[in-house]
């Protein structure tokens, strides 16, 4: 499997054309702009290219906040992914590209993977954010499908002034085809042949989970008792580390088990690396203050 080389530049020579005959692009953002069109016209085959690709685009169905996602809000998100892919489809075809597409998964890799059940491709083009302006779904978006997906990869990362504007080509990351082992897999640990194989840190994080969740629970039941204002304070604080932990536990199993690893994944681990040490140390001092 060829390694990952990464390409930086600045313009419109960022992206040459490949030559691909058959392109998937994945568009977490509308594709306007003249900088980003002229590159993606050359890229895919518009006038000069040297012939035309075959390209479908695929608008994921993001939801823009990580409360719209836990919400499950989506009509809304699939409304707006509708939007962005009519506008991108104009846009690409007003630039001499012509490209079919569909609306697709919210997450951007299971969307390219389901893209390319019915569309064999010989590239997958993800345009996406710049690491400053990116957006809480493309958190390690570059390395997740890296990981997963088996076609050679460009990731061209936009960059807007102030978050709004006209895009701009910020940089490309590509990879040749194969996909990465996924980083820390040769220090994978399985306990049993029921659960998904465990990185060390992640290990680590579920037993320091499960420790802070016991210590904090005896604290409480050590406390001043609920008829106080401290005990009661305890046991809720013991409840909302419980709550915590036993979503970062589980969600870090689902995630594991289906070799799932990115934004969410670090958002549970943090929760609960941050939240069970303050819930240890809050229901301490109450105990010695009782």
């Amino acid at each position: 499997m060829a390694e990952s080389a990464f390409e930086h530049a600045d313009g419109a020579e960022l992206l040459a054309w490949s030559g691909a005959e058959r392109v998937l692009v994945i568009a977490t953002d509308e594709l306007t702009g003249g900088e980003l069109l002229g590159a993606l016209g050359r890229h895919l085959g518009g006038p000069g290219a040297g012939g035309p690709a075959s390209v479908i685009v695929i608008s994921p169905a993001v939801e823009r906040t990580p409360l719209q996602h836990a919400l499950g809000d989506v009509d809304t998100a699939a409304r707006e992914a509708r939007r962005r892919l009519e506008a991108s489809l104009a846009e690409l075809r007003g630039a001499g590209v012509s490209a079919l597409g569909e609306v697709g998964d919210s997450d951007p890799v299971i969307a390219a993977k389901d893209a390319l059940r019915k569309y064999p491709a010989d590239e997958i083009l993800i345009v996406a954010h710049a690491d400053d302006q990116a957006r809480w779904f493309e958190d390690g978006l570059f390395e997740r499908a890296e990981e997963e997906l088996y076609p050679p990869l460009r990731l061209v990362a936009i960059r807007r002034e102030d978050g709004v504007g006209e895009p701009r080509l910020a940089e490309v990351k590509e990879t040749g085809a194969g996909r990465k082992p996924p980083a820390g897999a040769e220090h994978e640990l399985r306990l049993s042949a029921n659960m998904p194989p465990l990185t060390r840190g992640s290990l680590l994080g579920v037993l320091i989970a499960i420790a802070g969740t016991i210590v904090a629970i005896v604290l409480a039941a050590t406390g001043p008792g609920a008829d106080s204002p401290g005990g009661a304070a305890q046991i809720l604080i013991a409840m909302a580390v419980a709550l915590i932990n036993m979503a970062h536990v589980v969600g870090l199993t689902l995630l594991e088990s289906v070799g799932a690893r990115g934004g969410w994944q670090r958002f549970f681990r943090n929760l609960s690396l941050i939240g069970t040490p303050l819930a240890i140390v809050a229901n301490g001092v109450i105990t010695l203050l009782a």
